[in-house]
C-alpha cells in the first residue's frame, strides 16, 4: 500500500537588525525542512498558515506553493527553505498545513506542528 507521508522540521529566528520594537515591529525568519518520508513522489501545491501574536491577533496566509517554489519530493528526497514574518508583539506561534498531490493524483494534507515565534529574553 502506499505510503502519502512528509516530514516538516522547523528553525526558527528573531532577527534583530530587521525589527523595530519601539513601533512594534518584531521580524522571524523560520527554516523548514520537509522530506517525503512516504513511498510515493509527491509534489508541494500550497501550504496555509496561522500565525498568532500574544495579544492573540491571529493572521491566516493561504498561497501557491512555498518560496516561488511547488517542489516535487521522490520518496527520501527533502526541501529546504527559509522564509519570514513580521509581529506586532516579542512572542507568537505558527502551525500551519502543506497540500500536496501525489505522482498517483492522490492529494493529502500535511500539517505544519504549531512552533514558537520569540525574540531571545522576551519570555519571563
Amino acid at each position: 500500500m502506499a505510503a502519502y507521508e512528509f516530514a516538516v522540521t522547523v528553525k526558527t529566528q528573531y532577527l534583530a537588525e530587521q525589527s523595530n520594537p519601539e513601533r512594534d515591529q518584531y521580524v522571524f525568519s523560520y527554516t523548514i525542512t520537509i522530506r517525503n518520508t512516504g513511498s510515493v513522489a509527491a509534489q508541494l501545491i500550497s501550504r496555509h498558515w496561522v500565525i498568532t501574536d500574544a495579544n492573540n491577533q491571529v493572521q491566516e496566509v493561504r498561497g501557491l506553493g512555498v518560496v516561488g517554489h511547488q517542489p516535487l519530493l521522490q520518496p527520501g528526497q527533502q526541501f529546504e527553505y527559509t522564509s519570514g514574518t513580521e509581529s506586532a508583539t516579542p512572542q507568537g506561534s505558527m502551525y500551519g498545513e502543506y497540500f500536496c498531490v501525489a505522482e498517483d493524483g492522490h492529494r493529502f494534507e500535511v500539517p505544519i506542528p504549531e512552533f514558537v515565534l520569540s525574540q531571545p529574553g522576551a519570555l519571563h
